[in-house]
């Protein structure tokens, strides 16, 4: 890896295009380095957890009323939207919009967590849906272009902060789509170059989407930044230009979003030749909820079944990291994170909800825990309010560590119970993290796409889906156009807007 350093420049010190990181992140999005055998397996492993919370979403109101935007723009010879008929040729921004809600919908696919939050899952459908309709992309080039799309935003996230200037993380999302189509595409870098800077300037916008009641837009905002870098790479072939420098400008992001004028990143990205691996960093999900919450729903499971009577408690203590704390923990100072009438997504962001579930079910599923009477359950509530969360200096350092057998996303629990007895009991990393108990491997993806689209995607549709992306490797266009699957008997909500 070569560490670049990124700073503020005024206008008159005119800093050269190859001397900025939009440059920088485009030159690895152009170099031919191979993909790594390892690489391309973990590819297809996230094309398959991708579609299997899209199954599971895709009758939910946010997928279909985003599936219902995209329809009337129909294009030959389009790409595929999740739960249509394959015949069904959608145009491939308003397809990476559709699919991206349903893929981001449930909170349910992979992560990857250092000064960023980021799910760079997020990258694989605006991928597939351009690959679909220019029909000239190689299953090849597919996984180059996921691979660099995972790269370009698991190094944004590694060195630059969005989320402590109340940026949502999509702002890292939007440069590396454009980065990874760009690769997929062997586009010239000066081309990629321009997609970047216009990517990053129409994907940047706060964190209210994740902070207090929160809405469906939290599903929405990582699609329409795929949306808005597929139009961005569109418009950069044609010759149109961008922002620059988009990062380092006196009126750039650096300067008037992030840290300001004064500012200093340090942002690591391979070197010419040097292969593109990141997406190994990254770790999906067992439950769906947020990361920080794996390992908490692991350890509270656990708990659950050692209990006798879980009324006998007094109070639960969380000792977690900042991000937890802060975020998904009673450090967020968000009520709603405590209400029974609470929407889901703002009950995926409470770890207290989440934990008290946990322990009663021993278990935790993706509509069962979060349904509105799971949240009323007077017993519920009650074990509920009486957990709060610390942040621990330890949890935090462990958090942002940089050795992977360091890093930890979970915390140490404390139980009171009314006699003055007390439990305690800690977990690190979640059992599905690649260095838990039980670490995830393809029959694991395979399996959670099986459960996960039961009763909604047809056995037949589900074995032809993986035998395809099983293959990508080896995918032509006709190949590629299969990755999607059709329901039967897919649900409308009869909603009116403008499309």
């Amino acid at each position: 890896m070569i560490n670049h350093e990124v700073r503020v420049y005024k206008s008159a010190e005119n800093l050269e295009r190859k001397d900025q990181l939009a440059y920088k992140i485009a030159q690895v999005a152009a170099d031919p380095v191979a993909i790594e055998s390892e690489v391309a397996d973990m590819v297809i492993n996230r094309v398959i957890d991708n579609a299997s919370v899209a199954a599971a979403s895709v009758n939910r109101k946010a997928p279909t009323h985003a599936r219902e935007q995209a329809l009337p723009h129909k294009l030959e010879p389009g790409a595929t939207v999740f739960g249509q008929p394959l015949s069904d040729h959608i145009s491939p921004e308003w397809a990476a919009f559709a699919n991206g809600v349903a893929v981001r919908e449930l909170d349910f696919h992979d992560t990857f967590l250092a000064k960023e939050y980021s799910h760079p899952g997020d990258n694989i459908p605006p991928m597939i849906a351009v690959a679909q309709h220019l029909g000239s992309v190689s299953g090849a080039d597919l996984i180059n272009g996921i691979a660099t799309g995972y790269e370009i935003q698991i190094d944004l996230a590694k060195g630059i902060c969005l989320h402590e200037h109340k940026i949502d993380h999509v702002a890292h999302l939007g440069p590396s789509v454009a980065a990874g189509l760009g690769a997929m595409l062997h586009l010239d870098p000066n081309v990629t170059y321009e997609a970047i800077g216009q990517a990053l300037h129409v994907t940047t916008a706060t964190r209210q989407s994740r902070k207090g009641l929160i809405s469906s837009w939290k599903a929405h905002a990582p699609a329409f930044a795929g949306k808005m870098a597929v139009e961005a790479v569109d418009r950069a072939m044609r010759g149109e230009t961008s922002p620059n420098p988009i990062y380092e400008g006196e009126d750039g992001v650096i300067a008037w979003i992030l840290d300001g004028p004064d500012a200093h990143y340090t942002v690591g990205l391979p070197g010419a030749g040097e292969a593109k691996r990141a997406i190994l960093d990254s770790y999906t999900k067992e439950h769906s909820a947020e990361y920080q919450a794996q390992a908490l729903i692991d350890l509270a499971r656990k708990l659950g079944g050692e209990i006798e009577d879980l009324s006998k408690i007094k109070h639960i203590t969380i000792h977690t990291s900042h991000h937890t704390h802060n975020v998904i923990g009673t450090g967020a100072n968000d009520p709603q994170k405590m209400d029974p009438k609470a929407s889901r997504e703002t009950l995926d962001h409470s770890i207290m909800y989440i934990f008290a579930v946990a322990m009663q079910d021993q278990g935790w599923h993706h509509e069962r825990s979060y349904a509105p009477e799971r949240a009323a359950r007077p017993d519920t509530v009650e074990l509920w309010h009486k957990i709060s969360t610390e942040e621990d200096p330890e949890w935090t350092r462990r958090y942002h560590s940089t050795d992977p057998n360091e890093m930890a996303f979970g915390g140490r629990v404390e139980i009171e119970f009314e006699d003055g007895s007390k439990l305690v009991d800690e977990l690190a990393v979640a059992d599905a993290h690649p260095l838990g108990a039980r670490p995830f491997g393809r029959e694991n993806y395979i399996q959670k796409f099986r459960t996960l689209a039961e009763g909604i995607v047809s056995e037949s549709e589900q074995n032809r889906f993986l035998d395809l992306a099983q293959n990508l490797r080896e995918l032509d266009a006709d190949g590629i156009r299969g990755l999607s699957f059709a329901v039967e008997g897919l649900k409308h909500s009869g909603s009116k807007g403008i499309f």
